[in-house]
């Protein structure tokens, strides 16, 4: 049996609408089962935040987690994956016919913070959401009395997305390679299948000038905080003619040591976001010219370093939040229209960069508040009970969503022509075969 042929629930018969319903209502049990240590979970994270790839404590609990999971062993844990922060735990039914391969289905789990204000984005509940929704999906098929089904379970532990982009890294270690789907959900503020995140590039821009005495002789030096303020003032001036849907923010990070130094140096990080990695470049190339005509004007050198890893801005697939959006009211979750899910406000995230590689779906949760994400009372609600009924609402309906995609191979087709449309459209060259 191959990944998109039915696949038998008992006796060889086919799944009908019925038997699923009851696999995915198992799933929901078995989510609610393990409640109780899910919010454990997530507290001890929540409790102890860790910056970009130092998420040890993080990293500890969520392996004990699968590792200490009943029965003993029942998940194959691989702690450092490929980072020191990074994990993957596989669960998959035995099965005998070796010529055949499994699906693979991944949920991915966050759990890195940010810097003064802990788990201000809920990484935390990610991390949850992530291990409860693999729970329940081992849960509705570990219970089937039939053959077993070609299926693994795989979650992964994924950090730095705040600062680094720890997917990133892991694509490039090959973690995502033989991945059908993933799933993932974050938290925010309304119920939403997709949001637009869109592609990021980051830079750090060093001046470089001559210290002089600033009241004796500042003929004698060159301001590299000229620099940086002209450099400031000349993105406010390309902001005129950027697009509405492109984005520059940015700090002056360093100005000086002292006001009667000339400064020898400054430097400014910058973000650039747009719609698309087809605008990315576009923008980048704008602002860089803002930079180097700041040197250009001041005598200073200047020095333009990018960083690390790109965001990629987040492919929809829409037959797999059609999916996802079925059987959340199923659960009773509002979901926000898809006018405004398309238009709405959104970040960047390294979840842009999975949906390159292999079919997958980020949706956006509610948590009980209306506070935003990156401040301090979001901090606090991610933290408190009342987030957890918002979680594992959220963790069954991805679950859900996962049983559809094993049961039902037309969904599994549409999902992956979704993907190869959207790859054409955004004109990637390297598409997965």
């Amino acid at each position: 049996m191959r990944p998109g042929e039915e696949r038998p629930v008992e006796g060889g018969a086919c799944a009908s609408l019925s038997e699923l319903e009851l696999l995915k209502l198992r799933a929901s049990e078995c989510i609610d089962e393990a409640a109780e240590r899910l919010g454990a979970l997530s507290r001890a994270i929540w409790s102890e935040p860790e910056l970009a790839y130092e998420e040890h404590h993080a990293h500890g609990v969520l392996t004990r987690f699968f590792e200490s999971e009943p029965p003993a062993g029942s998940w194959a844990v691989q702690p450092h994956y490929q980072l020191a922060t990074a994990f993957r735990a596989e669960w998959g039914p035995p099965w005998g016919l070796a010529a055949l391969r499994p699906l693979h289905l991944g949920f991915l789990c966050e759990y890195d913070a940010l810097p003064g204000i802990g788990h201000a984005c809920g990484h935390n509940l990610i991390a949850e959401v992530g291990a409860a929704a693999a729970l329940g999906v081992r849960g509705a098929l570990e219970g089937l009395p039939g053959p077993p089904l070609p299926v693994k379970v795989i979650v992964l532990g994924t950090p730095a997305e705040e600062d680094g982009g720890g997917k990133i890294d892991l694509i490039e270690a090959g973690a995502f390679k033989n991945l059908d789907v993933v799933f993932m959900a974050h938290p925010s503020q309304e119920n939403a299948a997709y949001l637009p995140d869109v592609a990021e590039h980051d830079v750090t821009v060093k001046y470089y000038g001559k210290a002089s005495h600033a009241a004796a002789y500042p003929w004698e030096g060159l301001n590299a905080l000229d620099a940086a303020v002209l450099a400031y003032n000349n993105l406010s001036v390309l902001r005129q003619q950027m697009k509405p849907t492109w984005r520059v923010h940015g700090i002056i990070k360093n100005g000086g040591v002292k006001p009667n130094i000339i400064p020898s140096y400054s430097e400014l990080i910058y973000y650039f976001r747009a719609p698309s990695m087809k605008e990315l470049p576009v923008l980048t190339k704008k602002a860089e010219d803002c930079f180097r005509a700041a040197a250009l004007a001041t005598g200073c050198t200047v020095e333009i370093k990018g960083g690390a890893h790109d965001y990629y801005n987040v492919l929809p697939n829409k037959s797999l939040w059609k999916a996802y959006v079925e059987n959340g009211k199923k659960l009773g979750i509002d979901f926000i229209s898809e006018d405004a899910m398309l238009s709405g406000p959104s970040g960047s995230t390294d979840f842009g960069n999975v949906t390159f590689v292999v079919p997958g779906i980020h949706p956006y949760f509610y948590i009980g508040t209306n506070a935003l994400n990156h401040t301090e009372q979001y901090t606090e609600a991610a933290g408190s009970p009342e987030a957890q009924f918002h979680a594992l609402r959220t963790a069954k309906v991805l679950a859900m969503t996962a049983l559809d995609v094993i049961f039902k191979p037309e969904l599994l087709e549409r999902i992956r022509e979704d993907f190869k449309l959207k790859l054409q459209e955004e004109e990637y060259l390297n598409t997965v075969e």
